[in-house]
């Protein structure tokens, strides 16, 4: 159901489909999908953690996700079927075969765990060193989490604090460089997220928020990672939210933003990640009440208040005050949905026409 009230606000055709762990919306030629299921249970635990090589956070979501798919400029998908104008008409009615997308791009917790640094740390990983960390990764990779580590079990190092470099990733074509994204040009309007648009009383079709792992890092401070969709009349809008805070060093914030109108042409999606770090008094400092300390538990007021500072404090490798941790900075790339299509069509019509000279010389 639509909420928010704009009339100059045109409504286009779309389908929503819901069940107890998935909901859906289907316009403008696109397939949204969000699953929130339940923390993720032992053996569901055990098979990820053996794929991805680390020990996994505390509150695992392996079963979540959120799934966009674009199926071409000239897809129905989203288009309600006509309906017959009688019964005694009902055979006439076009069922048309399910069509495949062109564009596929994912969200998943165990994908994000993947980009989460292995191995002894190097310039530019910003693992953070403190001096539980070690004592925490030997109690996190033990047979069990309470237990301690014998001494014949090889600690495996890997970055405590489950920081990824990770923005999503594109699964249909699986062979795209940088997941089909190229830099965006700074001087095209239509290369960035426009907020004012965004910050419109536009009608909400379609909303979803997605927990896809969370840890208290030994009661140490907070690592958690949240996917929150909003799909409005003219577009949609993705905040994929990694948020760390380190209780007594630092603070630190990666974002994805995914933005797309339905409207405009090209069509474009536009790709912002961000990341900030800062000295853990500096965020204190903050506080509207120094007393409370209850904000630093907030993703949403931790983001705002990095934000805040200035760039060359938070966002800048060679900052005194930063770990030189390669997330930092801004990066916004595009991709043309137009020139994608085009160039899976030629892929297609280049095999057709191999099969058929096959054919022939057979």
């Amino acid at each position: 159901m639509a909420t928010g009230c704009n009339a100059a606000v045109a409504v286009p055709p779309h389908k929503r489909s819901d069940t107890e762990t998935t909901s859906t919306i289907e316009i403008s030629g696109w397939r949204l999908t969000s699953t929130s299921l339940p923390i993720s249970n032992g053996a569901e635990i055990d098979a990820c953690q053996a794929e991805v090589g680390i020990n996994l956070p505390e509150m695992f979501f392996g079963n979540n996700s959120l799934v966009l798919e674009w199926f071409g400029p000239d897809s129905d998908v989203g288009i309600p079927p006509t309906r017959p104008d009688s019964e005694e008409n009902k055979e006439d009615v076009d069922i048309k075969p399910e069509s495949k997308p062109l564009w596929r791009y994912e969200f998943r917790a165990q994908d994000a765990l993947k980009r989460v640094h292995r191995g002894p740390s190097e310039p530019g990983d910003g693992c953070v060193k403190v001096g539980y960390s070690e004592a925490w990764l030997k109690s996190r990779t033990g047979p069990a989490a309470e237990s301690p580590m014998p001494e014949m079990v090889e600690v495996k190092p890997y970055d405590w604090t489950y920081t990824p470099l990770y923005p999503g990733h594109t699964s249909v074509p699986n062979d795209l460089d940088n997941d089909g994204f190229v830099p965006a040009d700074p001087e095209n309007p239509q290369h960035a997220i426009p907020i004012s648009e965004l910050q419109r009383p536009d009608p909400i079709l379609f909303y979803a928020e997605i927990p896809l792992y969370e840890d208290e890092l030994h009661d140490n401070g907070l690592s958690i990672l949240t996917i929150r969709i909003r799909v409005m009349p003219g577009s949609l809008f993705i905040l994929f939210r990694f948020t760390l805070r380190v209780d007594d060093v630092l603070f630190r914030n990666f974002d994805t933003r995914v933005y797309h109108s339905f409207v405009r042409n090209p069509p474009l999606v536009v790709r912002d990640t961000r990341g900030w770090e800062t000295p853990y008094k500096a965020l204190r400092s903050l506080l509207p009440n120094p007393e409370d300390l209850s904000p630093l538990t907030d993703p949403q007021w931790i983001a705002r208040m990095l934000a805040s500072l200035p760039e060359s404090s938070t966002m800048d490798k060679s900052s005194r005050r930063s770990t030189g941790w390669r997330g930092l900075g801004t990066r916004i790339e595009v991709l043309d949905l137009n020139k994608l299509a085009n160039e899976v069509e030629q892929e297609l019509s280049s095999g057709v026409n191999a099969l058929g000279l096959d054919e022939k010389q057979s």
